[in-house]
């Protein structure tokens, strides 16, 4: 790929990725039934304070929402970099780059939407959706640990955690260490924002 056609492909991804993120699923979805989630419990538009205040079916849509968002980021730009993926489905190559920095531009745009007042969530199902375009292997492994934790533990928040920290260990079972350091890089925008929400004095 030249370098032209590298740099209009980066570009596209980021701009996809940030505009697809941007869609604020919880505060819309909540609109509907009267409220912000940005002013009530623990006021971050995701799908755990929407289902807090209404119940996990009314709350399914936000979950697969936020998932999708970061399905679609990366799915656009595997696409527009050439769709370059190894055997079991993880990305590489020149489709690498633009992956990582859609799902990026996509928890950005969860976090600071331009479509919601700069005012987002934690992007960690923004990062989940990427995640299984970038890894599917590793992604799937995640799943079946997040079920048997949560299970055992009788708890999915608990679940939930323990899959996402081992991702990048799972994904190292199908990828070179320099590629899952991309993932150790989304995972430092997740914090980059609970890191956000406690110095504004939000509750976690």
């Amino acid at each position: 790929m030249r370098w032209n056609e590298a740099m209009d492909v980066l570009v596209m991804s980021v701009i996809v990725g940030y505009l697809l993120g941007s869609v604020p699923v919880a505060v819309l979805l909540a609109r509907g039934h009267g409220f912000d989630p940005r002013s009530v419990g623990d006021r971050n538009p995701g799908f755990w304070n929407v289902k807090e205040q209404l119940g996990w079916r009314a709350a399914v849509p936000v979950f697969a929402g936020d998932t999708l968002k970061g399905v679609l980021a990366a799915l656009a730009a595997l696409l527009v970099s050439g769709g370059h993926t190894t055997a079991v489905g993880a990305v590489t190559g020149d489709s690498v780059l633009p992956v990582y920095l859609a799902v990026a531009a996509a928890m950005a745009g969860h976090a600071w939407p331009v479509f919601a007042g700069f005012r987002g969530g934690r992007s960690i199902l923004t990062f989940a959706g990427g995640a299984a375009v970038i890894c599917p292997p590793g992604f799937a492994l995640a799943v079946a640990v997040l079920v048997a934790v949560a299970l055992a533990a009788r708890s999915f928040a608990v679940g939930a955690r323990v899959a996402v920290f081992g991702l990048p260990v799972l994904q190292l079972l199908f990828v070179p260490a320099e590629v899952v350091a991309g993932t150790g890089a989304l995972m430092c925008l997740i914090g980059l924002r609970f890191g956000q929400a406690a110095l504004s004095g939000r509750r976690e």
